[in-house]
């Protein structure tokens, strides 16, 4: 074998499925090492989806997908989704090339400080060495990925590590299941004795505590203590709708923020922090709660939630308690004109049972969370870092994954634009996404925000020529049939409400245009 193959075998026995890639000259042996039968290989056109995709895997698969970069640059345009990821402590394997180790004596144009660009977002970072001992990189690599909470594990592969000769199949340490510290029992006491105080309480939910056993274990402790249960305005994924637990969302801007939690007396987190403003803005508070209220962390973010409700259930006595249930909640088809409470009740109509929403719809989806609580049971994911661009490719990740479900992405079509490229392999791999663009030919947020930062009251022809991308305006039916995807164009509630139900019945990728 020669160091490629080695890497490639060794990242397979630690349990890595799919390597989404974007490969360079530097890696070609990489390429064709990529030939073993145990790995699945996806070209992305551009290396935010690689990253982005890679992120989407590890959230509906709760392990981690391996990229391939070539060099800094190809680093460097995906870490905007590696920060996304990091961010929402989704795990994952990025390989970056790099020139062999006597070349870059000679200061290659394509030299760069590889180890300087990937430090800043990686809990893990190597530089290959040697071929021989690549195979237990790779395994690192992946042991760090795996952790709980996930890891962004970076492996610089040099050139000639790659097609030097690695000696016979590699032995790597046996893949370890990950392990969840066990929570600290004076910490669960002492939430115990809150929540007996009868005061008003909120449990703040995040990470894996919003989904499975940890959920359902959250809905026993608010149905036996009367405390509320919410999540951050953004959340890694969510199960929700008919059937599961519910959780309230804390709205976005400051101002609601605050409102919502007026009246809470405490704050109890779980693989969370305390509610922080997503901006800074002028003459407002940075902390989203009442200035006298108190935060209790339950769980940190290593550490297992559903263990920690297991034993709060049993200090409280509360075993046996049921727990709060959503109910389905059967909404009428909407009509009439476009607006982000006909879309809310078009998407609680039309999602299908079991489908994954991937949410960056920003302005148009705001009023989204609360209308789909009792539609049918279904995942939603959305974006933890804020770097716009992240929801086609981790849709496309997603659905890989889960190739059985349909995924629904909901993006503006400024955030559209910076990926893409996602279509393309979406059509190529035949992927079951419904791809919505909510298109309103403009940043429409920005528009908001210049207010709320108190730049002015609206903004001024050369500031709203930096917001508005309407010149020219973007044909996204032709971007979508040259990339290999269907579309469909919606003007009204009752065709996108349409249009969805429609797309559910797909085998592949459709795209539509939501014109506002």
């Amino acid at each position: 074998m020669n160091g490629a193959e080695s890497l490639v075998e060794s990242l397979t026995e630690q349990g890595v499925e799919v390597c989404f890639a974007n490969p360079g000259t530097s890696e070609m042996h990489f390429l064709a090492a990529l030939e073993n039968p145990r790995i699945k290989p996806v070209l992305c056109l551009f290396e935010g989806v690689c990253t982005g995709a890679a992120d989407g895997w590890y959230r509906m698969k709760d392990k981690p997908a391996s990229t391939l970069l070539h060099l800094g640059p190809g680093l460097a345009n995906g870490l905007a989704n590696i920060h996304n990821a990091r961010r929402a402590s989704s795990g994952m394997v990025n390989v970056v090339g790099e020139h062999s180790t006597a070349h870059l004596r000679y200061d290659p144009p394509l030299k760069s400080d590889i180890d300087g660009l990937a430090r800043p977002l990686s809990h893990w970072l190597r530089r290959a060495d040697s071929a021989a001992t690549i195979a237990w990189d790779a395994a690192a690599a992946v042991a760090a990925a795996s952790e709980h909470p996930g890891k962004i594990a970076t492996l610089i592969l040099p050139g000639d590590t790659s097609w030097q000769d690695a000696g016979t199949r590699p032995i790597t340490p046996a893949k370890a299941a990950p392990l969840r510290r066990a929570p600290d029992a004076a910490r669960i006491e002492h939430v115990a004795r809150v929540l007996r105080s009868g005061e008003p309480a909120m449990i703040i939910l995040a990470n894996k505590a919003t989904r499975g056993r940890a959920l359902a274990l959250a809905g026993q402790v608010a149905a036996a203590t009367g405390a509320r249960l919410g999540s951050q305005f953004f959340t890694a994924r969510i199960e929700r709708g008919a059937g599961r637990t519910p959780l309230e969302r804390i709205p976005y801007s400051v101002a609601p923020a605050l409102a919502f939690l007026k009246d809470i007396k405490h704050l109890i987190t779980v693989e969370t922090s305390e509610p922080v403003a997503f901006f800074s803005y002028p003459d407002q508070p940075s902390l989203l709660k009442n200035p006298d209220a108190l935060v209790h962390p339950l769980v940190e973010a290593e550490e297992d939630s559903a263990l920690a409700f297991e034993i709060l259930l049993d200090v409280l006595g509360a075993t046996g308690t049921a727990p709060l249930v959503q109910q389905r909640i059967e909404t009428a088809a909407p009509s009439g004109a476009l607006a982000p409470l006909s879309i809310a009740h078009a998407l609680a109509h039309a999602i299908p049972e079991n489908a994954i929403v991937v949410d960056e719809s920003l302005t148009t989806g705001r009023e989204t969370m609360g209308h789909t609580l009792g539609a049918r049971p279904h995942d939603m994911i959305n974006n933890m870092g804020g770097s716009i661009g992240y929801s086609p490719p981790v849709a496309t990740g997603a659905a890989l994954a889960c190739p059985d479900r349909r995924t629904f992405c909901m993006v503006g079509d400024g955030s559209a634009m910076y990926t893409i490229q996602a279509l393309w392999t979406q059509a190529r791999e035949g992927l079951p996404i419904t791809t919505i663009v909510f298109a309103n030919n403009s940043y429409a947020i920005l528009k908001a925000e210049y207010a709320n930062m108190g730049a002015g009251p609206a903004p001024g022809p050369q500031a709203l020529s930096m917001i508005d991308i309407d010149n020219p305006r973007i044909d996204w039916q032709a971007m979508a049939k040259a990339m290999g995807v269907p579309s469909v164009a919606v003007e009204t509630a009752e065709d996108f409400t349409q249009a969805m139900i429609n797309s559910a019945r797909e085998v592949g990728p459709l795209l539509i245009e939501v014109r506002l």
